[in-house]
């Protein structure tokens, strides 16, 4: 597996890497490596998958008419 070495990092760099790891029950390095991975893992959006999940079962033939009247405001009493 390959292995990264991050050289010159900042004494209060590190300092709130271990904090942030110690909030989140993990290792630096553990949180180090989500850090990275969420930084350019491309992320996923819920309207495009569903867009696609309807497309791949309910083809293309799917016809969709939006309400165009505002929506009421919910009450809360």
């Amino acid at each position: 597996m390959p292995a990264v070495t991050i050289r010159n990092l900042s004494p209060e760099t590190h300092r709130a890497l271990k904090r942030r790891a110690r909030l989140h029950g993990s290792s630096t390095e553990g949180e180090i490596r989500l850090i990275l991975e969420e930084a350019v893992r491309p992320r996923v959006k819920i309207g495009s998958e569903l867009v696609k999940f309807g497309r791949k079962t309910l083809g293309n033939n799917l016809k969709i008419v939006r309400d165009s009247q505002p929506t009421e405001p919910a009450v809360f009493d």
